[in-house]
């Protein structure tokens, strides 16, 4: 029986032409767009100089910082209410006042203040790149130090000692976002395609009338639902395979762990959501009210799972709801195997509660479907 009602469930699969086509392209098109899109990466921020010293270590801080690819200087002006005008029509992002008798009082000894005022309207540009900028500074005020010396009393000159900081970027050497969020966006993919399709799936046979047609049959609820999900693991798996060769050929991102091991916890993850999807659909009487409710969960789960934003950064009673999130375990399996190249054991706490998450929608959804 089973042979037979996977038959039925293919054959209505590829008889709408559109459905192949949605789960060739869709992948292609996340995954050629997306990575440069979703980007947090902040760039070409406008830069405002403020010069009242025009001497030649002003100038010499200012060729440091428009050497730098995050910024672009749009204007130089002497007074600091020039740079204010220019944050309030749009001009600059950001501030740089270089104060009177910068060169003097540096020569002199003394500390020397430099004002960075950020636009802080979108507080991720204006945080990053006021970053940026005390950053460039600083590594400027380390290269005068570097340079400068003292006198002892015997003439010699001695060095001013330094403290030399070394930095390694783990897991991600160049800090290239799309090695973040690429394996992130292939669980968004099996999400909306392996969510939508089976909460369409049962409704639409509703408001055909074939679901009647199997009512009658001596087909079980648990032998229905099975031969529901089956279709969607094979097409989480094909849609799976397309990310992993499209990363490659386009962003050079090869995954340092285990292919089974994604494999594993991809199919635990379609699982879960077919088996979600399963359980809207039945609760549904149209496709349209099958596909709002479905979107609004889908909304939900995507935002609070950490694709764009770290949940740690979250309030502490968004932290929590994000347990019951099953797409929260599955992002960080997926970029820690890809990264980190972690193993079995490293992802097993999620593997626990991917299970739960399958039995529990799965259960849910053959307890649910109505067999007249």
């Amino acid at each position: 029986m089973m042979k037979f009602l996977l038959e039925k469930e293919f054959k209505q699969m590829f008889r709408n032409a559109f459905l192949p086509r949605l789960i060739l392209l869709f992948p292609c098109m996340v995954m050629i767009l997306m990575p440069w899109a979703a980007n947090m990466e902040v760039t070409n921020i406008q830069l405002h100089v403020v010069d009242r010293d025009h001497s030649t270590l002003s100038r010499r801080l200012v060729d440091k910082v428009t050497a730098s690819t995050y910024f672009r200087t749009t204007g130089v002006s002497d007074t600091y209410h020039q740079g204010l005008e220019a944050i309030e029509e749009g001009t600059a992002d950001i501030v740089l006042e270089i104060p009177n008798d910068f060169e003097k009082t540096w020569v002199n000894g003394e500390s020397v203040q430099v004002l960075v005022a950020s636009n802080a309207v979108n507080g991720t540009k204006g945080g990053l790149g006021g970053s940026y900028l005390a950053s460039i500074v600083n590594d400027f005020s380390a290269e005068l130090l570097k340079e400068s010396s003292v006198v002892n009393g015997t003439g010699h000159a001695v060095q001013v000692p330094q403290i030399i900081l070394s930095q390694q970027n783990l897991y991600n050497p160049y800090l290239n976002y799309k090695w973040y969020m690429v394996p992130a966006l292939m669980v968004m993919l099996l999400t909306l395609l392996c969510g939508f399709l089976p909460a369409l799936n049962v409704v639409s046979e509703k408001e055909v009338g074939t679901i009647e047609q199997i009512n009658v049959t001596p087909v079980s609820k648990l032998t229905f639902i099975l031969a529901k999900l089956l279709p969607y693991w094979v097409v989480g798996f094909v849609v799976l395979t397309i990310c992993f060769v499209l990363a490659w050929l386009l962003y050079g991102i090869w995954p340092v762990g285990n292919f089974a091991l994604i494999y594993l916890f991809a199919l635990l993850f379609i699982l879960v959501m077919s088996g979600f999807g399963l359980v809207i659909s039945n609760h549904s009487a149209t496709m349209q009210q099958a596909m709002f409710v479905m979107w609004f969960f889908m909304l939900v789960l995507i935002l609070m799972s950490g694709l764009f934003t770290p949940i740690r950064s979250m309030p502490e009673w968004a932290q929590t709801l994000t347990y019951l999130n099953p797409l929260m375990y599955f992002m960080q399996v997926m970029r820690t195997i890809y990264l980190k190249g972690s193993g079995l054991w490293d992802v097993l706490p999620q593997l626990l509660v991917l299970i739960v998450f399958a039995i529990g929608f799965n259960f849910w959804a053959v307890k649910s479907y109505r067999k007249n």
